[in-house]
């Protein structure tokens, strides 16, 4: 099993996108008045970058999602409360057996400490000013799973942050929540974009291999390095990702300050979830 021990401090506190206003590209309209060139960036943050891979590149394990903006339109309803659709913090669990039981399909979302998860939430659910992202008085050091009902479509988990030294009991959590957890239809594993796959990463992507769960890359924090180390950093990825058996070839690149890849990730948890049924794009 997941024996190598990674790393978690506790404490927590509470955060609301209200608290700060939403993000002025929180929704798909607003970005969809920038000019074409910006519009695609933020879209697909990886298609800036494809010109500039080696042409000995195998770009083929890069397999860009790419729905229309039909389907991006009709995913971010999904992240738009209304009266008939609530989105809301449900509740938190220190042990399996304290998560809730529910039917309805499950995201969860794990990543070492300071990798931006909360941040991604909060970038998520931005058309939700009300929902409360629970985060650490210390910035990555959340020690409990966080639940978020997304109305009757799906739920959201947010999973304590990982590092070199876990303490016992947040390694059997995320064990028996990866093995168990039968409504979990997808993992989203958080890298940082501007270090690259460390080896806390790499043993979160075996133990993800080990349950035979589906599983998706997601790279954070695009916006906080260069372009070159960005590329050399996805090309170690790359590497990494064709020895892997269950994770989805194409790395989901994000910047939840910029708001690159939001709406694409919005769209891509829609799909899995089987919340939306997408046009003509590659499979997942």
């Amino acid at each position: 099993m997941f024996c190598r021990r990674l790393w978690l401090k506790p404490g927590t506190g509470f955060w609301t996108a209200s608290q700060q206003g939403a993000h002025n590209l929180a929704s798909f309209h607003q970005a969809s008045l920038l000019p074409q060139r910006k519009l695609r960036g933020l879209l697909f943050p990886f298609s800036e970058l494809e010109p500039h891979l080696a042409c000995s590149v195998d770009r083929g394990h890069f397999q860009l999602f790419q729905p229309s903006v039909e389907d991006i339109t009709k995913a971010e309803k999904l992240f738009s409360p209304s009266s008939s659709h609530k989105i809301d913090y449900h509740t938190s669990a220190v042990r399996m057996e304290h998560a809730p039981s529910q039917n309805q399909p499950e995201v969860c979302f794990i990543g070492r400490s300071n990798v931006g998860k909360s941040s991604l939430i909060r970038a998520l659910f931005s058309l939700a000013p009300d929902v409360e992202i629970r985060v650490s008085k210390t910035p990555g050091h959340t020690k409990k799973m966080n639940f978020f009902k997304v109305g009757k479509a799906f739920t959201m988990v947010d999973m304590p942050g990982y590092g070199y030294r876990a303490p016992k009991d947040f390694v059997e959590m995320v064990e028996h929540y990866l093995g168990s957890r039968k409504n979990l239809v997808r993992t989203f594993l958080l890298v940082d974009g501007s270090v690259g796959l460390q080896e806390a990463d790499m043993i979160a992507l075996e133990m993800c291999e080990e349950f035979s769960r589906p599983y998706v890359i997601v790279v954070t924090k695009i916006d906080k390095c260069r372009q070159g180390v960005l590329l050399t950093n996805l090309l170690q990825l790359q590497d990494a990702i064709t020895q892997t058996v269950r994770c989805f070839p194409q790395p989901f690149l994000v910047s939840s300050l910029h708001f690159s890849g939001i709406y694409l990730l919005r769209c891509f948890i829609a799909h899995v979830t089987g919340s939306i049924q997408l046009g003509d794009t590659c499979r997942s």
